[in-house]
């Protein structure tokens, strides 16, 4: 046998994915030129991204981690994980609407998680297309005429602790006008509303709640048992709804099952027919109104109170018992998975976990006992 080897042509080849080679069994010829500006155009965007300030770049990898909370809200009410280099108009104006209406992000926090998602993309390799960017700016502009969505920007709103609570349930009644307001003479709070708002809050603060969740609950979701309260949050913006437990308080003031039981019967008292909402308008006459309380009213009541209890030099919203619960919670040791359970963040919420670093802080800080 002869073991002279034949001459053989070398061809210089890249590999291709299926689908992509040329038809009729070509290979495509290596491109030298296409090879190094990919590789410069990847050096580049790593290079752009290592230049940034460390502020900047900490915005747009929160920004990405909400574009991955985005696409796990969709993958469950479609039953299909989408890959997160799917940015489409669709994905980006559906992005758009999830942050407005579950978020409850400000305009131009949306408009800036936008532009984040974007960069963070195509440092990854992913292609934006100008059409998706377009479509986002197209939906972001009825959003940036809306005032009320515009308040949403005055800054995060500051968590509130127990002691808050406290100094907000036992202010005086009276209150006196405020610089601006059309009345003069001092206002006294009835008594009803009195215990509305003390029951509101101490309930928001109890279960996480949303100004859209406060408003939505009814009487029959708030259960009294042995222990304390059973409450039923409901589905409100497509949030899966929750059920959580509330547990007697130290304190008559910030006790969420004791003001709502005072709350309850007061207002029952009052016509309120049972079973319906559970918190209702009352006016400044005392009167109690028969429909629910709105979103906007809810939140109202909360910067309100903390106002005439004094409570200034920070933002008190909505928001700020969600936020107090996980930081006061984490100061005395509660677990970040119960808390998380408690106000029904997603497992990689972003948010979540900048409440749980703000509890901790001050445990095991690294400048303590280290000889300074």
């Amino acid at each position: 046998m002869s073991t002279d080897l034949e001459s053989t042509e070398v061809v210089e080849a890249e590999l291709v994915e299926d689908g992509g080679a040329p038809a009729g069994g070509e290979v495509a010829p290596y491109d030298p030129v296409a090879a190094i500006l990919a590789a410069l155009d990847t050096k580049a965007a790593e290079d752009l991204h290592e230049a940034r300030p460390r502020k900047t770049k900490t915005g747009y990898a929160r920004d990405w981690g909400l574009w991955g909370e985005f696409h796990a809200w969709l993958a469950e009410r479609t039953g299909t994980r989408l890959p997160l280099s799917a940015i489409t108009v669709g994905t980006y104006v559906a992005f758009v609407k999830w942050l407005d209406e579950v978020v409850e992000a400000a305009p131009n926090s949306i408009e800036r998680r936008v532009t984040g998602v974007a960069s963070e993309a195509r440092r990854r390799g992913y292609e934006v297309p100008k059409a998706a960017r377009a479509a986002a700016t197209q939906a972001l502009k009825p959003l940036k005429l809306d005032k009320e969505r515009q308040q949403r920007g005055r800054g995060k709103a500051a968590a509130i602790t127990p002691a808050d609570l406290r100094k907000m349930n036992t202010a005086p009644l009276e209150r006196s006008p405020q610089e601006g307001a059309r009345r003069r003479r001092p206002l006294v709070v009835p008594e009803l509303a009195r215990l509305r708002d003390r029951s509101l809050h101490t309930l928001r603060f109890a279960v996480a709640g949303r100004n859209e969740e406060m408003s939505a609950l009814d009487d029959t979701d708030i259960r009294l048992v042995a222990e304390g309260l059973e409450v039923h949050v409901p589905s409100v913006k497509g949030r899966p709804p929750r059920d959580v437990p509330v547990a007697y308080g130290e304190s008559a003031d910030t006790c969420a099952v004791r003001c709502w039981i005072a709350w309850q019967q007061a207002k029952l008292a009052a016509g309120a027919a049972p079973g319906g909402p559970a918190y209702l308008p009352v006016s400044q006459w005392g009167a109690l109104g028969m429909k629910r309380l709105s979103p906007d009213g809810c939140g109202r009541a909360i910067t309100r109170s903390a106002q005439y209890a004094g409570l200034t030099g920070r933002r008190i919203t909505g928001h700020s018992g969600r936020r107090g619960l996980v930081t006061t919670g984490r100061r005395k040791g509660k677990r970040p998975e119960k808390l998380r359970s408690q106000g029904g963040w997603a497992k990689n919420s972003s948010v979540f976990w900048e409440y749980v670093d703000e509890g901790e802080k001050w445990e095991d800080n690294a400048t303590e006992g280290i000889g300074l």
